[in-house]
């Protein structure tokens, strides 16, 4: 490993110090102020029930001295290959290594972490130990499965933390720039690290962009529109169309409210909203409110009122159709089943077809977000979310930033603080970090009747505006796309919730995750999907029968909305419609005041 000689600014070095200095003592006043009292509760009362998880891992293991002396046996073998390899690397000798990352893992991509002698003993120890560890506390015989998805979960956050790839010493790429700088990147780092701190008001928000490089309007969310009708939670955009003839039939896109709508919105080169607008479509889009403790009553059923039925009636006037096709992202995607129960149960056809974006209608096995759903944390979340009147958008963002740690926090906390370089500016990390409210009535309503009793695929076992939900009576067709990689709506389930509904349905899945598998413009050509006409009972024989097929899934979904266009007598296209030509009036530009209120701004609520 080369190092280059320091070239240090004394003049820099100590403005920086001064800096750090000055927001040290700032910062941890108004911590000791504020925090550590809340900080010494939260420790005592053990909120997400961690110690209880793994004190029975600890005595479920020592009742088992057998299987413990056999895993350690194992870990101690594994690292007497370590050192015979490395011994003939040493000499010259080519020997295979004993552990590697996985092809995914960005923490190894230093080229001195293979060539460097001491870096690939360092990287290989890490790695063996991570392997052996994680599998040692998930083969416990008799643990329970509440137990068990913590202590995994939990045991990879720590072993994540732990990774010499996050230490100044134990990183090559962090130890050349230390010696090439003096120390100089330790010390923005630092400052780096009391201004996330500051941002925070205490609490560390890791900068992932360049926030002020983004303004909605002007480089992402550029898609040209206009609001066209709003009630207390939604305000609903209608897009300027970009061909002659449109189809009849308007397309309604309903996103999720845990995060802003112009994530299908970015750029122009990936923007799902512009795509659709380029085939013919009439977009509408609804934009949802950031909530505050005026809206703290709000239910799911007055985002089904308020929301998806307010935008239906608001397109039909807009246009003076009676069909639509409606979109429903994530919990969007939820809301959206939900509709369509309400509407089958009123007689209501207007939905013509239905499609869904990584929804989930089982919440059987949500995936790891089910770690943080127990009795003992919802309690907590409530009484928190009483108290103020919603969920903090932050801490919501906090939890899906945790299921990928590595890529979402520990990249940035070695960009940042250890290299001292500032965030990169990236339109998406920009979207990600645009954090959203949750009501309390709301988010409490979700959380326990969906993710902790899973009543939503039961007929009957929910009430939304006096209509029992049943999913069953939803006899349109349907398009489920999912994706393989998604950690918050897994595939699997996502499969066993459209199986629940009583039409046609069409099930995709996509590659990559929950965003990057659903922005997958077809002139990116990457990627691929998977179909299969039949929908067997079980998710790994729909796979099993699935034909892959190369690029973007945006294409195969237009086909599939396309065949389903057509109006009785075959008609399926009309004089392109402008924003304001209908029965409502323009209200304001895209993308309109609720989506540009940015909490970090500390501005009211629209």
């Amino acid at each position: 490993m080369e190092i280059a000689k320091p070239a240090v600014n004394p003049e820099e070095m100590h403005k920086v110090c001064r800096q750090v200095a000055e927001r040290s003592a700032h910062i941890l006043s108004e911590f000791a102020q504020r925090h550590v009292a809340n900080s010494v509760s939260a420790a005592v009362s053990d909120e997400l029930g961690i110690a209880k998880a793994y004190m029975d891992l600890y005595a479920r293991m020592f009742s088992n001295p057998l299987a413990l002396a056999s895993a350690s046996t194992n870990m101690m073998f594994d690292y007497m290959q370590l050192w015979q390899s490395s011994w003939l690397k040493l000499f010259g000798v080519e020997s295979r290594p004993v552990a590697q990352p996985a092809r995914s893992d960005s923490r190894f991509k230093d080229s001195d972490w293979d060539s460097n002698f001491l870096f690939d003993f360092i990287k290989q120890s890490y790695l063996i130990a991570s392997r052996h560890i994680q599998h040692a506390v998930a083969n416990v015989d008799g643990l329970p499965e509440e137990s068990q998805k913590k202590v995994a979960f939990f045991t990879r956050q720590y072993v994540d933390a732990l990774a010499p790839s996050n230490f100044v010493l134990t990183n090559p790429q962090v130890l050349r720039e230390t010696v090439a700088s003096g120390g100089q990147n330790l010390l923005k780092g630092l400052n780096n690290l009391l201004s996330d701190v500051e941002k925070g008001e205490g609490q560390l928000r890791i900068s992932m962009t360049d926030e002020a490089a983004f303004q909605l309007g002007k480089n992402v969310a550029t898609t040209p529109g206009k609001v066209v009708f709003q009630t207390d939670l939604m305000q609903l955009i209608q897009y300027q169309p970009a061909t002659a003839e449109v189809y009849r039939r308007p397309l309604i896109i309903m996103p999720p409210w845990i995060n802003k709508y112009y994530i299908l919105d970015l750029r122009e080169k990936n923007s799902f909203i512009k795509w659709a607008v380029d085939q013919g479509h009439t977009v509408f889009v609804i934009s949802w409110v950031n909530p505050d403790a005026r809206l703290a009553q709000k239910g799911f059923e007055d985002y089904l009122l308020e929301g998806s039925l307010a935008a239906l009636d608001a397109v039909e006037r807009a246009t003076g159709e009676n069909k639509v096709n409606f979109i429903g992202y994530c919990l969007g995607g939820t809301l959206l089943g939900c509709t369509l129960s309400h509407l089958a149960a009123k007689g209501d056809d207007r939905v013509a077809a239905a499609t869904f974006f990584v929804s989930l209608l089982d919440f059987s096995a949500p995936g790891e977000l089910g770690v943080f759903i127990d009795e003992q944390q919802v309690q907590n979340l409530e009484k928190k979310m009483n108290e103020r009147g919603y969920l903090e958008g932050s801490e919501m963002a906090g939890t899906f930033n945790l299921l990928r740690a590595n890529d979402l926090v520990w990249s940035f906390v070695i960009n940042n603080y250890l290299l001292g370089k500032d965030p990169f500016p990236f339109d998406l990390l920009y979207w990600n970090s645009d954090s959203t409210r949750m009501p309390a009535k709301m988010h409490s309503f979700y959380l326990r009747n969906m993710y902790m009793k899973n009543l939503l695929g039961v007929p009957g076992g929910i009430t939304l505006a006096g209509e029992p939900v049943d999913l069953s009576k939803v006899r349109i067709p349907a398009y489920f796309i999912s994706t393989v990689e998604d950690h918050i709506a897994p595939w699997m389930t996502t499969y066993r919730g459209a199986r629940y509904l009583g039409g046609k349905v069409r099930f995709v899945l996509g590659g990559s995750g929950h965003i990057a598998g659903i922005v997958n413009p077809p002139a990116a050509k990457k990627y691929h999907f998977w179909t299969n006409a039949a929908l067997p009972e079980s998710p790994d024989e729909w796979f099993e029968g699935a034909d892959q097929h190369p690029g973007s899934w945006w294409v195969d979904w237009q086909a599939w909305i396309d065949s389903r266009n057509a109006d009785a007598k075959g008609a399926s296209k009309v004089p392109a419609r402008t924003p304001g030509d209908g029965k409502l009036k323009v209200l304001e530009d895209a993308p309109g005041s609720y989506a540009t209120l940015r909490l970090s701004a500390k501005k009211p609520v629209a």
